[in-house]
């Protein structure tokens, strides 16, 4: 039998331990490209082979059926394997192991028989109440089987409008399991993201929501625009040009057309397009060539999100935005599977959405009854572009205040913003001027240790800070010992308000340049490095220095909080 790997042995196990001792149904949650078919093919090897019981797998789209009955085979005699999809020409009924696209059985559970297990994949498209297809399929399954057991398969457990798949009154009721994206790709299962600043992106601020979700005319009119569609495929054509397979998401039909001409045009060469109601034929000859790498741009609109499995890609350019985090992470997630030769896989949002939903591999998901009005989880400072965490009224970076949420704008510029939490960024920037001012920490006792706050400006009302702890013992103290002597021949300060007027003194050389790490998830920046000037020479007493005394800020403030 073939060899699962160690988490996808864990999640099976969890599945078992989960249905031995418990009355309710379970999900097990694998991002994509984690191999959510072979434990397909497992479970289905174990129902009828260690239990003599009969299985159903469910999915929407005909490419899944097709890979989860091949993943069954690979685990059984394909003699054992039937397949029910109006896509794929099969109607079997009678086989121990089902695999079916949902629309072609919904009505015909009476027709397939008894089953033990009904299996359900992409199991986020499950609706919770209604009377869905699954929940119609599933209610004549039970009076076949009042002991039916119901398993889901999911990347994403939860859906735009009504938070998480999971719930006692919900048809799957537990997360038995789950792996993140940031493990399998710490453990060399999954290929790293990176993501790259773009120069045009759309200002999604005039469209409107309904449902949830943006309405598609307004998006591709937003989208369509020449000036962003030139803009976005030049830059596509410059990041691309090493890369061997890019996926691109357009916003509708003639938006992937506009965008597939302009394309074409600047990389000289074929674009393809790939819409709903493109001829079978077509587009598999289309899919068939972008995987042997024959095409090197494939343009689609939404139909190749899920169900679709090219290891190649080792771009995707999001041309649409999203209020959907689910369908953001499968739009990303098209290029997490490894191939040979592919190192890691580039991400360009030209719709905002790395900064919408966050890194993800920490998508912010929230209850959708404690909903703010569509906050984001970051927002970038159109004053300093710093990445920041959204409750900031104004930025902790640069002091920019920023407008109240109803009149908060996306700004025209792609964002940097890491496409998975703990993406590293370093920049260095020239110094312009330094400021220092004595901190002390919001709504803390008088007694509490003050520290040195000091400002670098990089730029026009571009601010990055550091804090400096005199005042404390231990490990921040030598730190600020060491920080004191690099730039001064002074004896350390005891305080920071002697450390205040010691700078203000002129008794600290100059800093030229810093360099910043920002870590994508986390609310701050760090300055990791300094580019430091001559020391001055002590001061006699009574003597003045011959160094202009640098500007510094107010004795005290109590509106900026440490990053530490």
């Amino acid at each position: 039998m073939m060899e699962l790997r160690p988490y996808q042995e864990a999640a099976v196990a969890a599945v078992y331990q989960h249905l031995s001792e418990r009355d309710d149904n379970p999900c097990v949650v694998i991002p994509t490209g984690g191999g959510k078919g072979v434990i397909v093919g497992r479970l289905c090897a174990d129902v009828v082979q260690r239990w003599n019981g009969r299985i159903l797998v469910l999915t929407h789209v005909k490419e899944l059926v097709d890979q989860n009955a091949t993943q069954a085979g690979r685990f059984l005699t394909h003699l054992l394997v039937g397949v029910n999809s109006a896509g794929l020409r099969r109607r079997d009924l009678d086989h121990p192991v089902i695999v079916a696209g949902i629309q072609s059985v919904y009505q015909k559970a009476c027709d397939l028989g008894r089953f033990d297990i009904v299996l359900i994949d992409e199991a986020h498209l499950i609706p919770p109440d209604g009377e869905g297809m699954y929940q119609t399929f599933l209610r004549d399954a039970r009076a076949l089987n009042p002991r039916l057991r119901v398993i889901g398969l999911t990347a994403t457990p939860f859906r735009l409008k009504d938070g998480s798949i999971c719930a006692p009154e919900h048809i799957l009721n537990h997360v038995c399991y789950e792996v993140g994206v940031k493990e399998l790709i710490r453990d060399g299962f999954l290929s790293p993201l990176v993501s790259k600043a773009g120069k045009a992106k759309a200002d999604t601020n005039g469209l409107h929501v309904r449902g949830g979700e943006f309405i598609p005319d307004e998006v591709e009119h937003l989208m369509d625009d020449d000036g962003l569609v030139r803009a976005a495929c030049a830059e596509i054509a410059e990041q691309t040009r090493s890369r061997k397979a890019c996926l691109i998401f357009a916003a509708g039909v003639q938006h992937a057309e506009h965008v597939s001409a302009t394309l074409a045009s600047a990389v000289g060469a074929e674009v393809a397009c790939i819409f709903g109601h493109t001829p079978d034929g077509e587009r598999d000859r289309m899919v068939a060539q972008f995987k042997k790498g024959d095409l090197r741009y494939l343009v689609n609109v939404g139909v190749l999100t899920t169900g679709f499995d090219a290891p190649q890609v080792d771009c995707v350019a999001l041309l649409r935005p999203t209020m959907s985090p689910g369908l953001y992470y499968q739009m990303v997630g098209r290029g997490f599977r490894l191939a040979p030769g592919k190192d890691d896989c580039l991400v360009l949002d030209f719709g905002g959405n790395v900064l919408r939903h966050g890194p993800v591999d920490a998508l912010a998901i929230k209850d959708p009854n404690e909903r703010d009005g569509g906050a984001a989880p970051a927002k970038e400072c159109p004053q300093c572009q710093a990445v920041i965490a959204a409750g900031f009224a104004a930025c902790p970076q640069c002091g920019f205040v920023f407008p109240p949420p109803e009149r908060e704008k996306h700004e025209r510029e792609a964002s940097a913003a890491g496409v998975l939490s703990g993406q590293v960024t370093t920049a260095d920037h020239q110094v312009r001027a330094v400021f220092y001012a004595i901190h002390q920490k919001r709504g803390a006792p008088p007694e509490t240790p003050k520290t040195l706050r000091v400002e670098y400006e990089v730029g026009i009302g571009q601010v990055h800070k550091e804090w400096v702890c005199f005042e404390h013992v231990g490990y921040a103290r030598g730190k600020a010992e060491a920080w004191w002597r690099a730039r001064s021949r002074d004896p350390v300060p005891a305080t920071a308000a002697e450390a205040c007027s010691l700078a203000s003194d002129g008794a600290l050389a100059a800093t030229t340049q810093i360099t910043v790490r920002s870590v994508a998830g986390e609310d701050f920046e760090r300055i990791i490095g300094h580019q430091i000037g001559p020391i001055p020479v002590p001061r006699q007493p009574g003597e003045d220095r011959d160094e202009p005394m640098p500007q510094f800020a107010s004795a005290s403030s109590l509106d900026d909080e440490p990053p530490f």
